[in-house]
């Protein structure tokens, strides 16, 4: 009994540890995303709205394909969802697929309900994706 209860508390501290790391990450995620959308929208605003596929043709090279022109408008879309149109602010239960799938609903009455129903409900993507 007492390797299982060694080994049992090994495996609880290692689940703990990824629920940490995980929150850490997804929170850091939203919180650059967020960043990034605030710079494209104020570049765009000073340099027009071409300056997204300028920049993501070289992000791309330099950094990797996940930073494409698709990627880079939904991080102005979130920045502008949730400081211009004045959503709930970030809530980090949500992950960044999660806030991709609210991103082309225009009514902030709705995108504000959706946030809440799947924090309440702790929602997978794909359940959010059923209800949207």
């Amino acid at each position: 009994m007492k390797y299982y209860n060694e080994i049992k508390n090994k495996l609880i501290d290692n689940e703990v540890y990824k629920k940490v790391k995980d929150y850490s990450k997804n929170r850091n995620d939203l919180s650059t995303y967020y960043e990034v959308g605030k710079l494209l929208y104020e570049a765009g605003n000073k340099y027009g709205e071409g300056i997204i596929k300028k920049y993501s043709e070289r992000l791309v090279i330099e950094v990797g394909k996940k930073y494409n022109k698709r990627t880079l408008f939904r991080m102005r879309q979130f920045y502008n969802m949730i400081e211009i149109q004045k959503v709930s602010p970030v809530a980090t239960q949500l992950t960044w697929s999660h806030y991709c799938e609210l991103l082309p609903l225009k009514d902030i009455n709705e995108i504000n309900y959706y946030v809440k129903i799947t924090i309440e409900q702790c929602q997978k993507i794909y359940q959010l994706q059923k209800k949207v």
